[in-house]
């Protein structure tokens, strides 16, 4: 478990980490989200011991992380930009590897490396920046880390290689019970892997919920009628976002879905039904319920 505590970080005269907290569940991944400038690297790097805080804690299995050299053991933190050896081919940063994380497993770097069909004696600063980044997560999973740190993890790596090191990092998180935190500025890109969410904004922490809690909270609802019905009805709902496209209601509405179920059942609609919501669509109006424009957050 990862445990946040009132976190300030400054950086000179910058305050980057405005009294942060939150809490990670061992076997979960936490979706880090914000815009460039939130704060959200910072606070990567002071989860995985890199930095300090000024004021607060940050723990480990209720242990301060910072300098503690068996919790590094256990941590693999790859970050936004990567870093590599000079001159170092894949099997020496592997050897480097090998040293420093004691549950280095070498059967998996060989299979992976058939799977990558990457030349482990190529030098690494030779291959593309897709390439590199496929180097530092077949690294970093063969290290079996208890907790992995990615910062904008995925830039640069094409679909089919995108698919497969997710689908390998949720089977250590369902086998090991691995701890991930996914930060990005792209909604679309961690919806489909991460249980709980957290948005930064100028190094405040503005919302943080389970996706499965806000999924199950808020509905994307269309419904039409064929006859005047009471308006009085939908008052009842707590409609967030109203649109009517021709006959037929778009409503974004907040709360049980069967009781919003059973309110439009009563004014006997001809069309009705209830719509997927994208991570995207829900964040734009739970934070405009908090007044803040989504555009300035993420975009």
């Amino acid at each position: 478990m990862i445990q946040v505590q009132n976190v300030v970080k400054k950086l000179e005269k910058d305050l980057v980490l405005d009294n942060i907290s939150l809490k990670i569940n061992k076997g979960s991944i936490y979706g880090l989200l914000g815009s460039n400038g939130a704060g959200k690297t910072t606070l990567l790097k002071t989860i995985a011991g890199i930095m300090k805080q000024n004021e607060g804690a940050v723990e480990l299995e209720r242990k301060p992380v910072f300098e503690n050299v068996e919790l590094k053991e256990r941590l693999v933190f790859i970050p936004d930009a990567l870093f590599f050896f000079s001159h170092y081919t894949v099997k020496q940063m592997a050897n480097f590897f090998m040293d420093i994380y004691p549950n280095w497993n070498q059967k998996r770097f060989e299979q992976m490396q058939q799977l990558l069909d990457l030349d482990a004696d190529r030098k690494i600063h030779r291959f593309s920046k897709g390439m590199q980044r496929q180097v530092a997560f077949w690294l970093a999973l063969c290290a079996m880390p208890d907790y992995l740190i990615l910062d904008e993890p995925f830039d640069g790596l094409d679909p089919v290689i995108r698919r497969k090191i997710k689908s390998w990092i949720i089977q250590d998180v369902a086998d090991r019970d691995m701890t991930v935190i996914v930060s990005s500025h792209n909604l679309k890109e961690v919806e489909d892997i991460c249980d709980a969410i957290g948005i930064l904004h100028r190094g405040k922490l503005l919302l943080e919920k389970d996706l499965d809690e806000l999924k199950s909270d808020i509905h994307k609802v269309q419904f039409a009628f064929k006859e005047e019905f009471d308006q009085a009805l939908l008052g009842e709902l707590d409609i967030l976002h109203q649109e009517k496209r021709g006959s037929v209601y778009i409503c974004i509405i907040r709360g049980d879905s069967q009781r919003v179920e059973q309110i439009i059942e009563q004014c006997n609609p001809v069309v009705f039904d209830i719509l997927p919501l994208t991570l995207e669509e829900i964040f734009i109006y739970e934070m405009e319920g908090v007044g803040y424009a989504i555009e300035n957050i993420l975009l």
